[in-house]
C-alpha cells in the first residue's frame, strides 16, 4: 500500500504548518483560552485556509477534498493545539452533503464552507455515557415542520454555534434535526474545558428544528465517525508535539552536571514514547482510510483506532510531565497545555474503557481459540 502523500496533499500541510508557527503562537493561545476559548479572528484565518470547507462539495463553495487532507490538517493544529473547533465544520460539511435534504443543505453547506456559520454537533445527554442510542430528546411533527424537546451538553463551542445538529427520538426512533441558536425555546450555558477550549450545555423547549434525517443513529454514527478521525489525527499532532519538547528539554536540563538526556533509564522512557506515538500514527492512518467504508466496518476500525489512540495519549502525556519534574505540570509552561489537551482528547467520542468494549463486541464471531 503506498502511503506517501500526494503534492496537493503536502502544499496544505505546508500551509497549514505555517499558519500555526506565525499565527498561533503559544502566547497568542494562552490568551484565546483566557477569552472564553475561542476566537472569530483565529476561526476566520483558518476559514481564509480553506479548512472549514474541506468536506463541503465544490459546487457548495467548499474544497470537495476527503479524509486524508482532513487527517494532514487536523495533525498540523494539533501541534499547535488550535482551540477552535475545526472537526465540528468537518461533521457539519459531511452530514449536510450526505444526509439533509438538498434545500436544507443548499442553504447551510456553503455557509460552513465560507466559516460565516458554525455548525456544531449536539447528541451527549448526562446518561448517555457514550452510547449513541441513549437519547431523551424528543421530536414532535406540527404539520411540515417539528419542534424539538432536550438538553444537550459538552456541546463543543455550543455557544459559538449559529446552529447544532441534535439528535432525538421520533416515534421511538433516533432522528437528526439542525436547531438554530436563534430558535424561540433555545438557550445555552457556556463554559470552558480543561484544555483551555469552550463547551456549552443547549436545552431545547419546543424549538423549531429542521429535519436532517429520519435514519438518526447511521447518520450520528458517520459524524461521530468523522470525529473520531478527526480527532486521532489532532491527537497525532499533539503528542508528537509533545515529545519534541520533552526531548528538547532533556537535552537542555542538567542534573550532576550532565544534561538528563545521557541517562539511559530516560532514554528509555523517550524510546517508548516514540514507539507510543508511531503506534498512534499508524492507527490515525487507518481510521482516515476506513472512513469511506461500509458502516460496519467503518465502526469497529474507529473503535480500534480511538482506543490505540487513548492508550498513546495517556502514556505520552504522563511520561512528559514525569520527565519534565515540576515544572511539567505549572500554567507557566507550554507541555502542561499539551498534557491536558490529551487527557481531555482521550475522553471525546467514548474513552479508552468504552472504545475497548466496542472493539469486544465486534469480535464474538471471531474470538477465541475455536474461532
Amino acid at each position: 500500500m503506498d502511503f506517501e502523500f500526494s503534492d496537493d496533499q503536502d502544499q496544505l500541510r505546508d500551509a497549514v504548518r505555517k499558519w500555526v508557527e506565525k499565527a498561533y503562537s503559544f502566547e497568542r493561545r494562552r490568551s484565546i483560552a483566557a477569552d472564553g476559548g475561542f476566537s472569530a479572528e483565529a476561526w476566520r484565518e483558518l476559514a481564509g485556509l480553506g479548512l472549514t470547507g474541506l468536506y463541503v462539495p465544490e459546487q457548495a463553495g467548499g474544497m470537495g477534498m476527503g479524509p486524508v487532507e482532513a487527517m494532514v490538517a487536523m495533525e498540523e493544529l494539533g501541534r499547535g493545539i488550535v482551540l477552535e473547533p475545526l472537526a465540528q465544520a468537518l461533521i457539519a460539511g459531511a452530514i449536510l452533503h450526505a444526509y439533509a435534504p438538498k434545500a436544507l443543505a443548499a442553504h447551510w453547506a456553503p455557509l460552513v464552507a465560507s466559516g460565516d456559520s458554525i455548525v456544531s454537533l449536539a447528541y451527549q445527554e448526562r446518561a448517555g455515557r457514550y452510547r449513541l442510542d441513549a437519547c431523551a430528546a424528543r421530536a414532535h411533527r406540527n404539520g411540515d415542520t417539528w419542534s424539538l424537546t432536550g438538553n444537550k451538553s459538552l456541546v463543543v463551542a455550543g455557544d459559538k454555534a449559529d446552529a447544532w445538529i441534535v439528535s432525538a427520538t421520533v416515534e421511538g426512533k433516533l432522528a437528526l434535526f439542525l436547531v438554530e441558536r436563534s430558535a424561540k425555546g433555545a438557550s445555552t450555558r457556556g463554559y470552558g474545558t480543561v484544555d483551555g477550549a469552550c463547551a456549552a450545555e443547549v436545552a431545547l423547549e419546543q424549538a423549531d428544528a429542521q429535519l436532517i434525517s429520519l435514519d438518526g443513529l447511521a447518520a450520528l454514527g458517520h459524524a461521530v465517525d468523522i470525529g473520531i478521525a478527526a480527532l486521532c489525527a489532532e491527537a497525532v499532532g499533539v503528542m508528537d508535539r509533545t515529545l519534541a519538547i520533552t526531548v528538547d528539554y532533556m537535552n537542555t536540563r542538567k542534573q550532576f552536571g550532565v544534561v538528563i538526556g545521557s541517562f539511559q533509564a530516560l532514554k528509555h522512557r523517550v524510546a517508548d514514547m516514540k514507539m507510543q506515538l508511531e503506534l498512534a500514527r499508524s492507527m490515525s492512518y487507518y481510521a482516515s482510510l476506513k472512513l469511506n467504508a461500509p458502516a460496519p466496518e467503518r465502526r469497529a476500525a474507529m473503535a480500534r483506532a480511538k482506543y490505540q489512540l487513548g492508550q498513546s495519549m495517556r502514556f505520552i502525556g504522563q511520561q512528559a510531565v514525569q520527565l519534565h519534574g515540576g515544572i511539567g505540570v505549572t500554567d507557566e509552561y507550554i507541555v502542561s497545555h499539551y498534557f491536558k489537551r490529551l487527557t481531555q482528547m482521550e475522553m471525546v467520542f467514548g474513552d479508552s474503557l468504552f472504545q475497548l468494549g466496542e472493539v469486544s463486541s465486534r469480535m464474538q464471531d471471531s474470538a477465541g481459540v475455536f474461532a
